[in-house]
């Protein structure tokens, strides 16, 4: 007799768990741990999030297998896949945990499972089993004192309606950064020697999200000296700009 793949004896985590934690949790019950290569542990140091989804279960007369998948977001915008293997079919019918680090091996471990031939396999359908595709990160980043730089360039900026408090708050869990300078307006040429630059510092956060302040340096000020501004997006630094230009011409 067959049963739905929801009854499968696996329970996730209740609350959250880092991707380290469910990295530790996931090889710590793992029969075969051991055997996963080195290099595939250390690409998951640096994981930044990870996501699980049951991939299949194979059910009948008592005897249940499951395969999941196990996906981690690395900073560098890549993803590692590794996949467990559940199932009862040991002696005294306890849980048995196996990982992988391809379907190839998956398969392999899984065809030696002591399962009825017509056992059904509830698979998921594509649409569920295939994660969308994670977007790499828009940038090329360079680990540095990250949070340092943004909390210095905010406190460069002179204009009063720069990123507000949870903007700061966010970038003091920066831990890579590129600066990268846009081009393209203001249209207006203003007075003779006046100067715009327009510079985007882009962060990468702790939890993988990606923070950009835009920065514009300008002599569009009285005495012509140079002036910083920062913004949260860039409209605001190119409308903040086409002002400031407006104001000269």
């Amino acid at each position: 007799m067959s049963v739905p793949y929801e009854t499968a004896a696996y329970e996730p985590a209740e609350s959250p768990e880092s991707p380290e934690e469910h990295l530790a949790r996931l090889l710590g019950r793992a029969l075969n741990s051991f055997e996963l290569p080195d290099e595939a542990i250390r690409q998951l140091d640096c994981a930044l999030a990870h996501d699980s989804s049951l991939h299949s279960a194979h059910h009948s007369a008592g005897l249940h297998r499951e395969t999941y998948r196990h996906t981690w977001l690395l900073a560098d915008g890549s993803a590692v896949t590794l996949w467990e293997l559940v199932h009862n079919t040991a002696p005294g019918s306890e849980p048995q945990h196996e990982v992988y680090v391809d379907e190839e091996e998956l398969r392999a471990a899984t065809a030696r499972l002591p399962l009825p031939p017509d056992a059904p396999d509830f698979e998921l359908p594509v649409l569920m089993t295939t994660a969308a595709p994670v977007p790499g990160p828009r940038h090329v980043y360079v680990p540095d004192d990250s949070a340092d730089h943004a909390r210095r360039l905010l406190r460069r900026a002179e204009n009063a309606d720069r990123p507000d408090t949870a903007t700061t708050q966010a970038l003091t869990t920066a831990f890579a950064h590129q600066i990268t300078q846009a081009f393209g307006r203001p249209g207006r040429a203003g007075r003779a020697g006046l100067s715009f630059s327009l510079y985007e510092h882009a962060f990468l956060l702790r939890d993988g999200r990606e923070l950009s302040l835009w920065e514009v340096e300008h002599t569009a000020t009285e005495d012509g000296r140079h002036m910083c501004e920062v913004y949260p997006t860039e409209d605001a630094a190119r409308d903040a700009m086409e002002r400031r230009a407006a104001r000269q011409a």
